[in-house]
């Protein structure tokens, strides 16, 4: 070995690995990982956390039995990444992802990534990328994507907001609107913006002030009652900025898993029960009349079958994706595609707890004509990790919540920055990337 490159992998040895407690977006604990190599590269996550969990996903530790913070707290991970998981990085080669991981998950030792905890072990496994990545002097995207990493992510935006993220009656947790129709990602965003004006607009005039306030995720709460309500609503802020479904599309996030009642197994929505056939209906109506481009989380996260048939239904002209079914986990997502569960996945790193599997998921998608979708959480930081990886990755789209919310527009702002950076180079799918443009 030369001396340039024993200096070289020297640099890149990880010299320290800290850990703090910090709080989210919800006020909530989290964990901050600070990784840091001899060549002075710093990576620095933080753990996100979702109000609407998947009860597959991998375990968030927290101090369940200490009264601060009402058990929310999580100093016992911090103490286990500062003691344990350090000892076992230092000396380790920040670019070695796969092996780092691997390291972390043989340290947890179980299923559900519960000893340790995934929000611990997603926050250490991306900070050493981000270390890695600065070590070389390399934007993030850059360096998990090389020279392909081009692509910008369409922005699909909540906001409107229902189900855990709202206190209305609607049941549907998220209404989005997805601006596909433009050339740029920036234009998206400023289609969005002017949407979103709109959109308050008509709720302060129709609902009152009240109804202008906005939830986890930077959509507004009206006291809606009815998904029509909302979707008759978006449509109408879609028109008055001007444009119309050649420019936008809708998304929905049902998360039917929050208002399944499965020992009567029927599900609660628009003030009536529904069984499952009925609820298929139900969502075949919604589609036929409104620019619906894409249905998260039609039925509860454990009813293979149901998205199966829902795919065999609408899957030729809108996504339907799994969240909560897959939760972003290679062993699910195979059973889905074996079945045809579903024809896109939501992407959500802390769901699977290291960036390896996060990857591993993505490249068995896109091996079985499944598209991808970075998302973010409820409970986020200010930390833009999401949007480097959707880049780097080519997910081609990306949820990280409305055009408002320091923590949601940093994930835009990084975006845009990005989109800079690549110039002439930077690619935008826009609707290409739907099924009913193939």
């Amino acid at each position: 070995m030369s001396l340039i490159q024993y200096e070289m992998d020297f640099n890149f040895r990880i010299f320290d690995v800290r850990a703090r407690q910090i709080i989210d977006s919800r006020g909530n604990p989290t964990i901050e990982v600070e990784v840091l190599t001899e060549g002075y590269g710093v990576g620095i996550f933080a753990a996100p956390a979702g109000a609407s969990k998947g009860i597959f996903e991998a375990v968030e530790k927290r101090d369940i039995e200490d009264k601060r913070f009402k058990g929310k707290g999580v100093y016992s991970a911090v103490e286990i990444v500062n003691r344990d998981v350090s000892e076992v990085l230092i000396g380790m080669d920040s670019r070695k992802q796969f092996e780092i991981d691997r390291k972390l998950i043989e340290l947890d030792g179980t299923q559900n990534k519960s000893r340790i905890g995934g929000n611990a072990i997603v926050a250490t496994s991306i900070a050493v990328a981000l270390a890695a990545a600065d070590t070389y002097g390399l934007p993030f995207f850059r360096y998990i994507g090389g020279v392909n990493a081009k692509l910008l992510p369409v922005p699909m935006m909540n906001i409107i907001n229902g189900g855990k993220h709202a206190g209305n009656e609607l049941a549907i947790q998220e209404f989005m609107i997805v601006p596909a129709g433009v050339d740029r990602f920036s234009e998206a965003i400023r289609v969005a913006c002017e949407i979103y004006y709109e959109l308050k607009d008509y709720l302060k005039t129709n609902y009152g002030l009240s109804a202008i306030n906005v939830g986890d995720e930077g959509g507004f709460a009206p006291p809606f009652k009815t998904s029509e309500e909302a979707l008759n609503a978006l449509i109408t802020a879609i028109n008055k900025a001007g444009y119309d479904e050649s420019h936008v599309a809708i998304a929905l996030d049902a998360a039917a898993s929050s208002f399944y009642n499965a020992d009567k197994k029927v599900y609660l929505i628009d003030g009536k029960e529904m069984d499952s056939n009925a609820l298929l209906e139900y969502y075949i109506d919604l589609t036929n009349r409104f620019p619906i481009i894409s249905l998260e989380d039609p039925f509860h996260e454990e009813d293979f079958h149901m998205f199966t048939e829902i795919t065999e239904k609408l899957g030729k002209k809108l996504f339907i994706v799994g969240d909560d079914l897959f939760v972003t986990n290679p062993k699910r997502l195979e059973r889905g595609i074996k079945e045809g569960s579903a024809n896109a996945i939501l992407i959500k790193p802390n769901q699977i707890g290291t960036l390896s599997e996060t990857i591993e998921t993505i490249e068995l998608a896109s091996m079985n004509g499944y598209r991808t979708i970075m998302s973010h959480r409820s409970g986020e930081t200010e930390y833009t990790a999401i949007s480097d990886l959707a880049v780097g990755l080519r997910t081609g789209l990306i949820k990280t919540g409305a055009p408002a919310r320091g923590e949601r527009t940093a994930k835009y702002n990084r975006l845009l920055r990005i989109e800079e950076m690549l110039g002439e180079e930077s690619e935008f799918l826009g609707f290409k990337i739907f099924p009913k443009s193939l």
